[in-house]
């Protein structure tokens, strides 16, 4: 990590990704928010760059207040920084000129002149300039013309942090430093000079390095005696400290005093400066009638001390037990339908990064290339399932599922390719929250790495209408990925092209519906599956690269009938009774008018497909409402929630936003979540 102290000695960056702030305590929230940079930068080939201030804003504005304590000095705040892999850390000297400068300068002369940000990832609520006059509505202004790009840290989140650190200096003021620790992320340091005592505790067996903090504004803990390490020179050691006034001393100067016995050490380390880790207290302070009583204490505190560090050992060997227990029984399926060419491009990669313990199963689907030879003769340790004719996706795939057994099932593309970490955080969100029916990971596209995929991106949303599009994809317009949709959502369908979903929810569920063929029996699945009180979610911690339009170009016309019909199919299957046919009857409308576009393009082709698909609908709405009584039977057997879950589904309509209001990327929209009963 490079560090600046100098704005007048920064060196350009490469696509900065910047984020600005105290980052007191560098604690899980501001984490996040790291996370969210790096990767930030990541995806986008750039550099990720944190500006903080020193001396803090509000200690050089109020000198005269002494109540805000820092949780990090600026030099633990750079070792912590170190850590979490950020590549510049740029601190500003907080100066009476950067205090007066305007919100306009803040801007141009230091944001823009001095950074040239491509992104900045900023809270809601920030505020700059004299008098705090400049806000995230006046950043995002100027940013339109100087080209970069903000990306708003949201209100909850923002909120989460200050809370978090109230909480924080809080526990450590009162002692609680397993608290403090747990909110945190890390434990909790304190870092000073080693300066010469009066060896008291050398004369009774516990000799001490007295500790010296120069920044008078960093929080101590509470009096008392605590577990801690200490590194010295880029060496651990365990260790216990001592925070008070030394009352059995009554000859000595009444000042609080640190000093920590270094367990296993007798070096000179007078001068040196050394950094402390708490680990937890063990007591209060306690005044002895002698130093005899005091020395027995201090042979109970070690020993305590020496305990609490092997429990800590021991359950960080237990986490790591724990993370090497074995996954849900999970089957990842193929289904392959004259794509052997993929087979060979793709399957090592999933072969290479699904755990030993996963079974992976290619479906033939009636193929009539080499696709089976293939795999006898490439992959023959790979289970194949010959389907002996083409029943399409959703056919295909409720042909072979009979025959696997399994608890999870990972239904994935032929045309996806994956890396190390694909499945696992997916998995261990099912395995942790048994409501998940279905979930898909980040789908990022195979020939473009920095955006999204078509084919479900950052997870599938639904309009009041039925239209369906995704985080980070809304119709055609689909988003670069920068890191904006990283938080688990509960999403309303989840992608086909790599979708998780419990075996015995498939199966009570009948599958797929097989009459679909193809395109959109995913989102009926996932409908008939919310019904019953099941939730849908992204986990966007896992990602996979998906080529897309494998089987069916995006935009062909055999795309384009299947698409329309099994949109009214799904309506007549699953929207509300009463909402039914005032929607349906919107949605023929709607498809009339896009007819009315294809003509004035002279693509005829895409109106006959439209038409076709309209005249197989209106002879099935009988038996569509059907299978709608079939369906609400299933749901009844297996309901968990009283009624529907419509989270992912919004009011309004994204096809009017899109083509009227010109908003094409999901964050634009500011629809409300939708909220019926079944």
């Amino acid at each position: 990590m490079k560090v600046f102290h100098n704005l007048n000695e920064l060196t350009p960056f490469k696509r900065a990704v910047v984020t600005i702030g105290s980052f007191d305590g560098v604690h899980s929230g501001h984490q996040n928010i790291l996370n969210k940079v790096r990767n930030l930068a990541m995806d986008c080939g750039g550099e990720s760059v944190l500006v903080t201030f020193y001396p803090h804003p509000r200690h050089f504005l109020f000198p005269e207040q002494d109540d805000l304590k820092l949780i990090t000095t600026i030099e633990e705040k750079k070792n912590l920084l170190q850590q979490f892999k950020i590549d510049n850390l740029v601190i500003v000297p907080f100066n009476q000129e950067f205090a007066e400068q305007s919100a306009d300068d803040y801007i141009l002369k230091f944001l823009y002149e001095k950074i040239r940000p491509s992104f900045v990832v900023i809270g809601y609520d920030h505020r700059f300039g004299h008098k705090r006059k400049g806000d995230i509505e006046y950043l995002k202004w100027h940013s339109n013309s100087l080209g970069f790009e903000i990306i708003e840290i949201p209100k909850h989140e923002v909120n989460d942090i200050g809370v978090s650190s109230t909480k924080i200096r809080k526990a450590i003021s009162l002692g609680e430093i397993d608290k403090a620790n747990d909110l945190l992320g890390h434990n909790f340091q304190l870092s000073g000079q080693v300066i010469a005592g009066n060896k008291i505790g050398r004369d009774i067996g516990y000799p001490t390095a007295n500790i010296e903090v120069q920044d008078k504004r960093k929080i101590i803990p509470s009096e008392g005696v605590y577990a801690t390490k200490v590194f010295v020179k880029g060496h651990m050691y365990d260790s216990m400290l001592y925070i008070g006034n030394r009352p059995t001393l009554e000859s000595s100067v009444p000042e609080k005093r640190i000093e920590v016995n270094i367990f296993n050490f007798d070096a000179n380390i007078y001068s040196e400066r050394i950094n402390i880790e708490f680990i937890s207290q063990i007591r209060g302070d306690i005044k002895f009638d002698n130093l005899e009583e005091l020395k027995a204490q201090l042979a109970k505190d070690k020993e305590e001390t020496i305990r609490i560090m092997q429990l800590q050992n021991n359950s960080l060997s237990l986490i790591e037990e724990e993370l090497k227990k074995e996954l849900p029984k999970t089957s990842v399926v193929i289904l392959n339908y004259n794509t052997s060419n993929q087979l060979r491009s793709y399957l090592p990669s999933i072969i290479a990064n699904t755990p030993e313990s996963v079974e992976i199963i290619v479906v033939d689907n009636g193929s009539t290339d080499d696709s089976v030879e293939c795999m006898k003769t490439e992959f023959p340790d790979i289970r194949l399932i010959i389907n002996q004719k083409n029943f399409g996706f959703a056919g295909g795939y409720n042909e072979a599922i009979k025959k696997i057994d399994t608890e999870i099932l990972v239904l994935l593309n032929s045309d996806v390719k994956v890396e190390k970490g694909w499945l696992e955080p997916v998995l261990y969100e099912m395995d942790q929250n048994p409501e998940i029916a279905i979930a898909q990971p980040k789908i990022l596209s195979l020939k473009e790495p920095k955006k999204f995929e078509y084919a479900g991106a950052a997870g599938g949303y639904m309009d009041r209408l039925g239209y369906p599009f995704c985080r980070g994809r809304i119709f055609t317009s689909v988003e670069e990925d920068w890191g904006q949709y990283e938080e688990n959502a509960d999403i309303f369908w989840a992608s086909g092209a790599a979708c998780f979903i419990r075996k015995k929810l498939f199966d009570h569920f009948e599958g797929f519906d097989a009459s679909y063929f193809a395109h959109m029996e995913e989102i009926d699945l996932c409908w008939r599956v919310k019904r019953a009180g099941y939730r849908v979610v992204a986990i966007p911690s896992a990602k996979v690269y998906h080529l897309g339009g494998g089987t069916l170009a995006y935009g062909s016309t055999r795309k384009t009938y299947l698409n329309v019909r099994n949109s009214l199919f799904t309506l007549l299957k699953n929207e509300s009774r009463r909402e039914l046919p005032g929607i349906f009857i919107a949605r023929l409308l709607l498809d009339g008018l896009a007819g009315v576009y294809f003509f004035f393009k002279l693509d005829f082709k895409q109106i006959r497909a439209i038409i076709k698909a309209h005249w197989e609908v209106f002879p099935q709405i009988r038996e569509r409402l059907r299978l709608r009584k079939h369906d609400e039977e299933l749901i009844e057997k297996i309901r968990i929630a009283g009624t529907q879950v419509d989270t992912g589904r919004i009011k309004g309509s994204v096809l009017l936003t899109y083509f009227l209001s010109g908003k094409k990327k999901f964050k634009d929209l500011k629809f409300k979540q939708l909220d019926q009963s079944a």
